[in-house]
């Protein structure tokens, strides 16, 4: 199969550059690309490439790239199940999850010689530096002479997402070597408390322009509209009312738990009377934020896995657009969502895929066939486990049960049907509670996407 040409220019930029930060979007191919490069290298007689990547994809991306672009390379999968006897096999290339970091950070020095590429596909899963399998991965990347970190997402909270990943690349060598410095630099601190932990940084004006102007010259970026001719996505709310019962449990929590602590902090910051309980106060406020959360969602939860139900009406609404639809993809954030989605699809007699962290990648390559297929009428997937990678063009309409607060699911997950292979106009649904806070969750969400369009269009604007 031939490369596009944007993906020629990345492989061509990979040749040149031995660290590459390609935040190009989601859907134009960049595996594949990587792939290529990577595999003129070593039939000259380079090393070896790790590619360490989110566990949906290493089958259903990586291994299937491999065999369509590069054929000719031994790929061995290392999954949790058979880490050591994955890297026993001799190979080209060795792929496994984000979760293995650690236990790469326990090999032996020379394992490693015979490797000189790493590939670290959706590297915003090492963007907090002191997370353990953040060090771990920063432990090994020395030894590599070829490092890509690969993200079409990659600022999706902050601008601060992008300090670790460019560290993995070049030991700090364009954004510094203390997260700490960079962070005085690039945010503005807020003390909320007198608890020096208590403290909100917020992204400086003008801190976008000054990372761009670090890692341009390491940086590819492609837009999937400039790049291939591909149908649009639109993209729209669909509003839910309450029931009566869910708006008078609703109404009670937030007047008698949430106002009256928001109404404290605001005092607190106002006059600067900060108390000890300050902090206990700001974290029960989110707390009771989240429960209005599953509240407009129609369930009450006890515990992380015990719920009681409150109303079924907005899966009635979801099984409505998913029959209207030929073909869906419905993303869930909850459990009780998962579970009522199901029994009210199955009452209908409607065929359902159900894609989640619980499956085998056997079962996982499996239900992605079966989808592309057209076997399922709808996919249920929770964004965790599915909104990085994967391609189910097979289908035209993304829609979320309830809005998400994380950027990256939310760009990534909407993507999964609009990539190089669709013919058909897309639509990414949301269902919004009117008059609750779940409007507050999707504005906040649009108002990230813009800190990070912002970035992402210096970076392509260069390409």
């Amino acid at each position: 199969m031939k490369l596009y040409k944007h993906q020629l220019k990345t492989v061509k930029f990979t040749t040149t550059h031995s660290r590459v930060f390609d935040t190009s979007d989601a859907g134009t191919g960049k595996t594949a690309a990587h792939i290529v490069a990577f595999a003129k290298r070593r039939r000259t007689g380079d090393g070896c490439m790790l590619v360490v990547c989110p566990r949906s994809i290493m089958f259903n991306v990586w291994v299937n790239d491999f065999k369509t672009f590069a054929p000719d390379m031994v790929v061995s999968v290392a999954p949790a199940s058979k880490r050591a006897e994955g890297f026993v096999k001799p190979a080209d290339v060795y792929i496994t999850n984000h979760d293995a970091a650690v236990w790469l950070a326990k090999l032996p020095v020379k394992f490693w010689k015979k490797f000189d590429t790493l590939a670290l596909d959706e590297s915003t899963a090492y963007k907090h530096h002191t997370a353990a399998r953040s060090e771990a991965i920063q432990t090994i990347s020395n030894q590599f002479k070829y490092r890509v970190c690969m993200t079409a997402t990659p600022n999706s909270n902050t601008i601060l997402d992008i300090w670790h990943q460019a560290f993995l690349l070049d030991n700090g060598k364009r954004l510094g070597a203390s997260y700490y410095s960079f962070r005085n630099t690039v945010c503005s601190p807020t003390q909320v408390t007198k608890d020096p932990r208590a403290i909100q940084w917020a992204d400086r004006e003008g801190a976008e322009e000054a990372v761009f102007g670090l890692l341009a010259d390491i940086t590819i970026r492609h837009e999937l509209d400039k790049c291939v001719d591909i149908p649009p996505r639109h993209e729209y709310t669909i509003n839910f009312t309450l029931t009566s019962k869910a708006r008078s449990m609703y109404e009670q929590m937030a007047q008698n738990q949430l106002i009256p602590m928001l109404n404290a902090l605001r005092l607190q910051r106002s006059k600067k009377q900060v108390t000890k309980t300050s902090l206990v106060t700001a974290i029960n406020a989110s707390a009771v934020y989240t429960k209005l959360c599953q509240i407009a969602s129609g369930a009450v939860y006890s515990s992380p896995d015990v719920y009681t139900l409150i109303d079924t009406s907005r899966y009635e609404l979801i099984a409505d657009l998913i029959e209207a639809r030929p073909i869906s993809l419905v993303f869930y954030l909850w459990q009780h969502q998962h579970d009522q989605l199901v029994i009210e699809l199955k009452k209908r007699g409607i065929q359902i895929g159900l894609y989640d962290s619980k499956l085998s990648d056997r079962a996982r390559r499996q239900v992605v066939d079966d989808y592309q297929l057209g076997k399922f009428k709808t996919l249920l997937a929770h964004p965790q486990s599915a909104s990085h990678g994967l391609t189910l063009t097979t289908g035209t309409s993304t829609i979320w049960a309830s809005p998400t607060s994380n950027l990256e699911w939310f760009k990534q997950g909407s993507l999964r049907q609009r990539r190089i292979g669709q013919t058909k106009k897309t639509e990414t649904v949301i269902v919004t509670a009117q008059d609750t806070v779940e409007t507050d969750v999707y504005e906040k969400l649009l108002s990230k996407n813009a800190r990070m369009t912002n970035l992402l269009d210096m970076f392509a604007s260069m390409t």
